[in-house]
């Protein structure tokens, strides 16, 4: 389904679904950033807006209403997604403001919320930042909840998630390394690994005739 279509469906579902403050609060809140983050961000990475909610209504520590620009509500978490502008989010934002932000977020990681920030100058002009970003965030509790076999997490995925637990070993990588982290036997282990050796990422490191280790290779930061 093409961005345009599958937008106007999402929107359009919302819509219908809600009345008074809600709706009108989509309606008025859901501009340009939004959108954009969508159409550079979201849809090129999932190719859906399944699970997605725009203009989410939250409740602070003093049940006072509040809205994020996106809640992605899964089996596998909750997540929390702001478009945010220099103008409106930093240099219009006095000491009250500030704190208040500040005790939100905090408020909502304890109830259970991953909250995302992204910048709308690299959702206009450094989209892949930003998805790279949203995969890693989301991507390993796809994993860890057993959606391996889900469309939204390619093998592509799961070798970023692979890379990660590589960089923060800081040593070279086994497979059982790989099994512990993501719970999957060992030949699904090892074949990440030797995918990631022929893309260049790894390097492996044999003890006689068997491969026992592999070693990050320079630029695989690159490929996360």
């Amino acid at each position: 389904m093409e961005f345009e279509t599958a937008y106007q469906a999402f929107i359009d579902h919302h819509a219908a679904l809600r009345s008074g403050e809600r709706k009108g609060r989509l309606i008025r809140g859901h501009l340009y950033a939004e959108k954009l983050f969508l159409q550079n961000v979201w849809y090129p990475l999932f190719g859906h807006l399944d699970h997605l909610h725009p203009e989410y209504e939250i409740y602070d520590w003093n049940r006072k209403s509040q809205f994020i620009d996106f809640a992605y509500i899964t089996p596998f978490g909750r997540f929390g997604i702001e478009c945010d502008g220099f103008q409106s989010h930093v240099k219009d934002m006095d000491r009250e403001k500030f704190s208040y932000s500040l005790n939100r977020e905090t408020f909502l990681t304890a109830m259970g919320w991953k909250m995302m920030h992204f910048s709308f100058d690299d959702i206009q002009n450094r989209p892949e930042v930003c998805r790279m970003l949203l995969q890693m965030v989301i991507g390993p509790c796809m994993i860890r909840n057993g959606t391996t076999n889900s469309a939204a997490i390619s093998a592509a995925v799961m070798e970023k998630e692979v890379l990660r637990l590589a960089w923060r070993l800081k040593r070279w990588i086994r497979p059982k390394d790989v099994t512990d982290h993501l719970d999957v036997d060992f030949r699904t282990a090892r074949k990440w690994l030797r995918s990631l050796v022929e893309k260049g990422c790894l390097s492996p490191i044999a003890r006689g005739k068997d491969i026992r280790f592999y070693e990050l290779k320079e630029g695989s930061l690159e490929h996360i």
